[in-house]
């Protein structure tokens, strides 16, 4: 076998329940919750309207500009997968369009993440397809490989293996490693009581700001 072409199959993927669970918090506060180091990076946004992404990471590791082993991807795709693409980040061609998009989500592929460009952006834009990409460009791209179909691959710093956790909102995406899944959610929940406290607070105005002067004066801070 090809070293430059390779698919694996058979990884395990996080529980379904425990996705849904994640779906339901923002992206924000489970970045705070992996100590805001699993974050696709600014470059990553999302293009479709509305639409939260939540389903296990099928990677691709393609050459830039090139969509073959996304097909692949694609093809061998099980219903709740999220396919997440790193191209490099060039912005040459267009990685994944209308057709591949309308055929993946008739799979049940939960949405896209691609360190790369889209195009059909009308058509993304019309509707709740979760599609998520570092640019756009009307060129579309070659079909030739090589890449790898899940293999660990790293966007902007942010780790990915197959079966993660990929959780997309209006702020960007987030990948929860699989094997610590069941921590982070659990402190993440409790972060989101935290702060629905604080919201109560703050509309019967009784926030208590001490907190701030009290920081600063532990750091020094004159004036106050």
């Amino acid at each position: 076998m090809s070293h430059e072409y390779r698919i694996h199959t058979g990884h395990e993927r996080t529980a379904e329940g425990l996705v849904k669970a994640f779906a339901e918090v923002p992206t924000a506060i489970i970045s705070d919750n992996l100590h805001r180091l699993e974050s696709a990076g600014p470059r990553i946004r999302p293009l479709h309207e509305r639409g939260i992404l939540a389903g296990t990471a099928l990677t691709v590791k393609t050459r830039p500009g090139d969509n073959l082993m996304i097909h692949k991807a694609v093809d061998i795709a099980q219903p709740g997968d999220v396919i997440v693409v790193d191209g490099g980040g060039d912005l040459t061609n267009a990685l994944i369009g209308e057709l591949i998009l309308t055929y993946a989500r008739d799979k049940g592929v939960t949405g896209f993440v691609v360190n790369g460009a889209a195009r059909d952006v009308d058509f993304i834009l019309s509707g709740d397809y979760p599609v998520y990409a570092a640019g756009v460009t009307h060129r579309g791209p070659y079909k030739d490989g090589p890449g790898t179909v899940n293999g660990p691959i790293s966007i902007d710093g942010m780790q990915i293996c197959p079966g993660d956790v990929i959780i997309g909102d209006m702020d960007g995406v987030v990948s929860i490693p699989r094997l610590i899944a069941d921590a982070v959610l659990e402190q993440a929940l409790l972060q989101v009581e935290r702060e629905r406290k604080i919201l109560a607070a703050i509309a019967s105005k009784s926030w208590d700001r001490d907190w701030v002067d009290e920081t600063l004066r532990a750091r020094g801070c004159t004036g106050l």
